[in-house]
């Protein structure tokens, strides 16, 4: 083998180890962020009652393995039965009806940077004035690369 062939074979090795990627030392985060509303001061759940007229205390614990970014709170009204259920329990439903003065609340809330765990205390009240009936609670969690959980309720405003 000549001085060329040994320098042009030398070359192609140090070109070939210098692709070898290491691993990042910040990994692409891939995760889901997650909501979980199994513990017992958990509000509301699958199936809650909430009195028009009066407040109740939005609680979730939300977490994400990097770090969380937004959530999102949407009750709208559920008169004609369509469903955005992420619950195996089924709740009693009223018949369909035309809504008259439905209650809707869709709010963005902001996650205090750099957390991966956050537990929600929000305040929201519920006019006195609004059809009772059949609603949806949706919780939207988003991680800060942009991953959404998305989490629906059936919940009933009596």
């Amino acid at each position: 083998m000549n001085k060329v062939q040994s320098f042009s074979l030398a070359v192609l090795a140090v070109m070939a180890l210098s692709n070898c990627s290491k691993e990042s030392s910040d990994p692409v985060d891939t995760a889901y962020p997650v909501i979980d509303i199994s513990a017992a001061n958990a509000f509301p759940k699958q199936c809650s009652t909430i009195k028009r007229g009066d407040k109740f205390t939005f609680i979730t614990q939300l977490s994400d393995n990097a770090e969380l970014g937004s959530l999102s709170v949407d009750i709208h009204h559920n008169f004609d039965g369509h469903s955005h259920s992420t619950e195996v329990k089924d709740c009693v439903s009223d018949p369909v009806k035309t809504a008259v003065k439905p209650f809707l609340f869709i709010q963005n809330f902001s996650i205090p940077p750099g957390q991966k765990s956050h537990q929600t205390a929000i305040e929201i009240n519920v006019p006195a004035d609004v059809d009772a009936g059949d609603y949806h609670f949706l919780i939207r969690v988003t991680d800060k690369e942009g991953w959404q959980t998305l989490k629906g309720l059936s919940i009933k405003l009596i």
